[in-house]
């Protein structure tokens, strides 16, 4: 006999499980976005480098503490590759949080976002991704300060969003290399080499001011939001999402930035900015769609008939 609730109130178990991921990966858009949006918070204090410090250094001990990264059996090339991997994502982070000296959230996620696209298109051969590639380039072009609209943008600042936007496209070629590696042990090995990249940088610009209570308190706090806890609910959305849907909703990220930059920092952009914005949107879903149908059409023709 069947004892479910079956009142008003009771949620199928299907719809359950597929609102799990979607909540997940939605709750570590916004838990990421609000996190780096405090932490500007620690810019007039400790600069960009020794947030950046602060974040990635305390982000190394919570992965550290939580998957033990030392019982991971390692080989010389994956070791290798382990330090490429930390070393991007160390200069990935320092150059994002360099960014945002000048430049608002939603806009630097933005541009960094064409780190990623540019890598995934540039492997493709369809003619629909031109489409893709159109979209970005426009709204890329709409941000980059080369005159009209867009020279209120810092250029300096500018610079340091693609130097992310590169990093991010290195993380992910490196990434791919230690895949076959325990994901949190990996995870941890890199963030902690990331740690060594950015610390001469926070230790120079912030000295001793790092190591305050005050600031170890919202530092640890800015690590959990835009670091741990993300990470986590990430890793609960991939094991239960395809990556299509993965990619969709993470495409949003650039959108849910500009939302909390303007609620917590009032960071408010133009229409054009928000344009910007939406053509970079726009081209990572319709990339993450048409490559997704692009395999399901390579299968069906590798399937005997």
């Amino acid at each position: 006999m069947d004892s479910s609730p079956r009142g008003p109130s009771a949620v199928p178990v299907g719809l359950a499980a597929t609102l799990l991921p979607v909540a997940a990966l939605l709750g570590s858009i916004v838990s990421l976005s609000v996190g780096t949006s405090f932490a500007k918070h620690l810019f007039p204090v400790l600069g960009a480098e020794g947030t950046t410090t602060l974040r990635v250094g305390l982000s190394a001990l919570m992965l550290v503490a939580l998957w033990r990264p030392w019982r991971l059996r390692l080989s010389g090339a994956d070791r290798r590759s382990l330090l490429l991997y930390g070393a991007v994502l160390g200069a990935m982070n320092l150059l994002f949080y360099l960014s945002l000296r000048t430049i608002p959230l939603g806009l630097a996620i933005a541009i960094e976002f064409s780190g990623p696209l540019t890598l995934a298109l540039a492997v493709s051969r369809r003619a629909i991704d031109f489409a893709w590639i159109a979209c970005a380039v426009l709204g890329l072009s709409l941000l980059l300060p080369l005159g009209g609209v867009s020279t209120r943008l810092d250029p300096i600042g500018v610079g340091c969003a693609l130097g992310a936007a590169l990093c991010w496209a290195l993380y992910i070629v490196f990434g791919q290399r230690v895949g076959h590696l325990h994901g949190g042990r990996a995870v941890a090995i890199g963030m902690s080499v990331a740690a060594l990249v950015v610390m001469p940088f926070g230790i120079a610009k912030a000295g001793a001011l790092l190591l305050e209570p005050a600031m170890l308190g919202f530092g640890l706090a800015v690590a959990a939001l835009s670091s741990a806890l993300p990470y986590t609910l990430e890793m609960v959305a991939l094991k239960r999402m395809s990556k299509q849907s993965f990619g969709v909703l993470l495409s949003l990220e650039p959108a849910v930035g500009s939302l909390a930059g303007l609620a917590i920092l009032g960071e408010r952009l133009s229409p054009t900015e928000w344009l910007a914005i939406a053509l970079i949107v726009l081209a990572s879903l319709g990339n993450t769609v048409s490559s997704h149908r692009g395999r399901v059409a390579a299968a069906a023709a590798m399937t005997p008939t």
